[in-house]
């Protein structure tokens, strides 16, 4: 794949990404309206979060980490890629609707133990009875990751990247109807996530099917091909149960603070959104990139797809980080300050942006220098470098939550992804000058460092200057397209300028 056509690929993930992201905006800040930052809202928060966690668990995180480069190397050698796609979806499927059925009746534990600050109260209740609606949204959105890894590893991402939308798109119409029906908007919103999850599985399916790969469910077969891919995926399910132990120490922290389990849910959509748009998409066209460079044994054009990556990445992350570390306020102010969400939350959520601001860059490295291992069918050393990352995590989230508050967990998650990403950095050097980013990429990062600074200041002195516009009744929504503006104008203008980046190359991935 070629630097503009995998550019162009990040782009057309990253749009779609970005739509979702939009959208689910609009959901939170309706969520935000409806329910503020109240019992319902926590309790759908978390019961939200639990077939979420074991999606990334059993698909996301380990599932299509090794499914994809096995995919991509079968196709590239010519070998049955169809029957194993088959094989792994119907694995995947028997195993979750089992795991599924053992959850419905789990639930009041898994409530427990993902947020026992709601014992005796009834948040807890909520949430075991939301919890239960929703679950079943892991065996259709575990089933959609396993076709879009199909549909990526043959380089068609614009399917797979849309149907996220589609969840944002029910979630926000649900609500809608149900304000203007007078139905209970968290009982509906529990109920739209299992339908959204079947939206999205009918999508990706039709359209691995219109690509060749119309995979039909068979009786599960413990195939040689299939019992390797459990052998390389179980070191990747238990580093994705580490990045969840993560979260739920995040959760079980915050569930001791009235308001801090939405509070924290908010300032992750803020800092999901780059995440979503730059990290994951350059992380799902990577990794089958890599596979494929791997086996052709092409080392030279597999740093240079790294270094390119990491270009892409970094020139629309970094100043991402710096925007929400400089104007939290005005952000979450003009986003979610109304309706039932007061200015006190605004407070608790910026503060909570901030330090997650801090730790974006980490984040999207690590989507960037994982997949340098996976395409090596290696998922062993993250699985121990995630260990480590998480007793860290859990070191900081809870000794230091006593002075902190629910501050500390955000603070855990953010040095967390630091160490994890130097524990990568340091790992990946056994792989030689293939598995290191070139000198162009250190040039440019510490060009667009200087430019982003320049930005952060521009916006420091505008954001002061725009404060009324802030101030009761003012025309927030302005002064935040304003500050946008300002942001964009001195942050690619600069970066231009000092040869951070080239603006031709985005445009001309843009037209791609």
């Amino acid at each position: 794949m070629k630097p503009i056509k995998m550019m162009a690929g990040f782009m057309t993930v990253g749009f779609w990404t970005l739509m979702s992201r939009v959208l689910g905006f609009v959901r939170d800040i309706l969520i935000a309206s409806y329910l503020g930052t109240g019992p319902v809202a926590e309790a759908f928060l978390v019961a939200f979060s639990l077939p979420n966690m074991f999606r990334r668990f059993f698909a996301e995180g380990a599932f299509n980490m090794a499914f994809v480069p096995m995919f991509s190397k079968k196709l590239e050698g010519g070998d049955d890629a169809k029957g194993f796609a088959e094989d792994a979806m119907s694995g995947l499927a028997g195993i979750l609707i089992v795991f599924t059925v053992i959850a419905h009746f789990a639930m009041p534990w898994l409530v427990l133990a993902m947020a026992s600050g709601f014992v005796g109260d009834e948040r807890f209740d909520l949430a075991v009875f939301f919890g239960r609606i929703a679950f079943p949204y892991i065996l259709f959105i575990s089933i959609s990751a396993l076709l879009s890894g199909v549909l990526n590893a043959t380089g068609r991402f614009a399917a797979a990247a849309a149907a996220p939308v589609l969840l944002n798109i029910l979630l926000v119409g649900g609500m809608v109807m149900a304000s203007q029906l007078g139905w209970d908007i968290g009982t509906t919103l529990a109920i739209t996530v299992p339908i959204a999850g079947i939206a999205q599985m009918m999508l990706v399916w039709v359209a691995a099917s219109r690509a060749g790969f119309r995979l039909v469910p068979r009786r599960p077969q413990m195939t040689p091909d299939l019992k390797r891919l459990l052998i390389i995926a179980a070191p990747a399910a238990l580093a994705g149960g580490v990045v969840q132990v993560n979260l739920l120490v995040g959760r079980q922290v915050a569930s001791h603070f009235e308001g801090a389990v939405a509070w924290l849910s908010y300032a992750d959509r803020l800092y999901q959104l780059p995440l979503g748009v730059v990290g994951i998409a350059v992380g799902i066209v990577l990794l089958p990139d890599l596979s494929r460079r791997l086996r052709a044994k092409d080392y030279e054009g597999s740093r240079e797809a790294l270094s390119r990556a990491g270009d892409v990445s970094m020139a629309l992350t970094i100043p991402a980080a710096v925007a929400l570390i400089v104007i939290p306020i005005p952000l979450v102010n003009v986003l979610f300050e109304r309706g039932a969400f007061t200015t006190d939350d605004t407070a608790a959520t910026a503060a909570a942006v901030a330090v997650y601001g801090l730790g974006l860059p980490a984040f999207v490295l690590q989507k960037l220098l994982q997949p340098v291992y996976f395409a090596r069918e290696n998922t062993k050393t993250p699985f121990y470098f995630a260990v480590v990352a998480m007793l860290i995590n859990a070191a900081i989230a809870i000794g230091l939550a006593p002075f902190l508050q629910f501050w500390a967990a955000a603070l855990a998650t953010t040095v967390a992804g630091w160490a994890m990403v130097l524990m990568l950095a340091i790992g990946a050097r056994r792989y030689g000058d293939v598995a290191r980013f070139d000198r162009a990429f250190w040039r440019r990062c510490v060009r667009t460092i200087i430019a982003s600074l320049i930005m952060g200041v521009c916006l420091w002195f505008s954001s002061l200057m725009l404060g009324p516009l802030f101030g009761a009744g003012g025309p927030k929504a302005l002064g935040l397209i304003i500050l946008i503006a300002i942001g964009i104008v001195s942050y690619f203008g600069i970066g231009h300028l000092i040869g951070a980046f080239r603006l031709g190359d985005f445009r001309a991935a843009m037209r791609r």
